[in-house]
């Protein structure tokens, strides 16, 4: 007589927690999609966002109970709770990373290698409607001297170059970065000043930063300066800085480069 045997059923917390996961993972997609796409607000995305991560959250807990009940009925769906709890903590390490990001650096979205004139951002009509027909604000000295504390490495360009010959060096690094060329005035005889508006949207929202750079002359330099600051968040986590980090260093590569 052949005998019967029954498989223990699936832990229904176990399949609840990767359906919950991959709907967040879903939604997280969405929200990013219809970001860069240009197709929702920032406060808009943020929430589908914050959707996302609290169904997150919630996969995870109930991987976690998933891994108990199987422990102790010996339930099958090992592997279906592993499966939601690897994808809730790849969405939510993203934000964890950030919030950290936020504890260890000043809330500040406006950073300048120039803390006592920074560069101004152009006023064109092109320059204004790429910017929502906004212009960001001059930082206030407290938030200079934030600046100045936290972020000492954000100085100056100096090149060993004449004006025109910087002015077209800072233009073809912000290319090279793959920085959106909003708006360029080259430097002239009466000006003597050289002005490029840029932007660059950030990884995965697509969220959008401004950029403005100025390029004067020195004795027997010529002097960079650049300006990057956050529409969106009020803290810029230090993308801001190390933008223009990164940007200098591209500078002064292909200075020595010429």
């Amino acid at each position: 007589m052949r005998r019967l045997i029954l498989e223990e059923p699936y832990s229904r917390a176990a399949i609840w927690s990767r359906r919950l996961a991959v709907f967040a993972v879903a939604v997280a997609c969405v929200a990013a999609i219809s970001s860069r796409a240009g197709a929702a607000e920032p406060a808009g995305v943020l929430a589908v966002l914050g959707a996302s991560l609290v169904l997150a959250c919630l996969a995870g807990l109930l991987s976690i109970t998933a891994a108990v009940v199987i422990w102790r009925t010996g339930r099958r769906g090992a592997g279906v709770a592993f499966v939601g709890l690897v994808l809730a903590l790849s969405l939510l390490a993203y934000p964890a990373w950030l919030s950290w990001r936020a504890v260890s650096l000043p809330m500040i979205h406006d950073v300048s290698t120039d803390l006592e004139t920074p560069p101004s951002f152009l006023r064109s009509a092109k320059a204004l409607e790429a910017r929502g027909w906004r212009t960001p604000p001059e930082p206030t000295p407290e938030i200079r001297e934030v600046q100045r504390r936290a972020y000492p490495k954000v100085q100056p360009i100096l090149v060993d170059m004449e004006l025109s010959e910087a002015y077209q060096l800072a233009l073809q690094a912000a290319k090279a970065r793959g920085w959106r060329i909003i708006d360029a005035i080259p430097p002239s005889i009466r000006e003597g000043v050289g002005h490029i508006d840029a932007n660059e949207k950030s990884l995965f929202l697509g969220f959008v930063d401004d950029i403005a750079i100025r390029v004067e002359p020195l004795a027997n330099q010529s002097r960079i300066d650049v300006r990057s600051t956050s529409r969106v968040w009020p803290h810029d986590f230090g993308a801001n800085a190390r933008r223009i980090e990164k940007f200098a260093a591209d500078v002064q590569d292909l200075a020595q480069s010429k």
